[in-house]
C-alpha cells in the first residue's frame, strides 16, 4: 500500500452474528472502494456458559474468539472508522461501550479527533430503537471531535433502506449469514461515501 492509501477500521460488536455478516459486507465494500482495511470485532465480555443456550450466539463467538480483538490503535491508525453494534434498548450494546469507555486516555491526548465515523446497527424488531443507537453513537464521537459521515439521502438506494443515519438491519435467526439487497446497497454506499469523504480530507 501507498502512504497516499485511505485507511479505514471497521469496528464492531456483534452477539448472534448479523454484526459480524454486516461488517464483513462493509470492510469488502472499502476495499473495493479502494480503502486499506482492518476488519476488528469487539471482544465479548459476557462468560460463554451464560449464552450457552443460545446456538447463534455460541457460533459467532466461536467464529471470532480468536480473530483479532479491536483496540484503540486500530483507530489511532485509521483515517476513518466505521463502527457497528447491535441495539439494546436504544443504544449500542454494553459490550461496545465497554469498549468506547476503554478509550479515554487516547481521548485525551486528542488521538481520536478529526477522523471520519460513520454507523451501522440491527435489532430484532422494526422500530427496535436503530435511529436512537446511532444518535447516541455520533453523540460520543463528538466528544472524540470526529468528522461524522452519515449516508443521509445521498443516492437512490437509500430511498429503499429508508435510514439517512447509518444502516439499520431488521434481525432475526433465519438471516444471519444473508443479507437482503437493500441493506447490502445500503452497507456498500456507506462504505463508499466514507472512504471518499475520507480520502478528500487526507489528500
Amino acid at each position: 500500500m501507498t502512504s497516499s492509501t485511505t485507511k479505514v477500521a471497521v469496528i464492531y460488536y456483534s452477539a448472534t452474528g448479523h454484526g459480524t455478516t454486516m461488517a464483513q459486507r462493509v470492510a469488502k465494500a472499502a476495499e473495493s472502494a479502494g480503502a486499506e482495511v482492518r476488519l476488528r470485532h469487539i471482544a465479548e465480555t459476557r462468560d460463554p456458559e451464560s449464552f450457552a443456550r443460545n446456538p447463534a450466539w455460541t457460533a459467532n463467538y466461536e467464529a471470532t474468539t480468536n480473530l483479532p480483538a479491536a483496540t484503540g490503535e486500530d483507530i489511532v491508525w485509521a483515517d476513518a472508522v466505521i463502527f457497528g453494534s447491535p441495539t439494546r434498548f436504544g443504544s449500542p450494546a454494553a459490550q461496545f461501550r465497554t469498549f468506547i469507555d476503554s478509550l479515554g486516555g487516547l481521548w485525551s491526548q486528542g488521538q481520536l479527533a478529526d477522523k471520519v465515523y460513520a454507523g451501522f446497527t440491527s435489532s430484532q424488531t422494526t422500530h427496535g430503537g436503530q435511529e436512537t443507537t446511532l444518535l447516541n453513537l455520533y453523540v460520543t464521537l463528538m466528544h472524540f471531535g470526529g468528522i461524522i459521515v452519515p449516508p443521509g439521502y445521498t443516492d437512490p438506494v437509500k430511498f429503499n433502506d429508508g435510514n439517512p443515519y447509518g444502516v439499520g438491519l431488521i434481525a432475526n435467526r433465519d438471516n444471519i449469514t444473508e443479507l437482503d439487497d437493500a441493506t447490502i446497497d445500503a452497507l456498500d454506499h456507506l462504505a463508499r461515501r466514507v472512504v471518499g469523504v475520507a480520502q478528500r480530507l487526507t489528500s
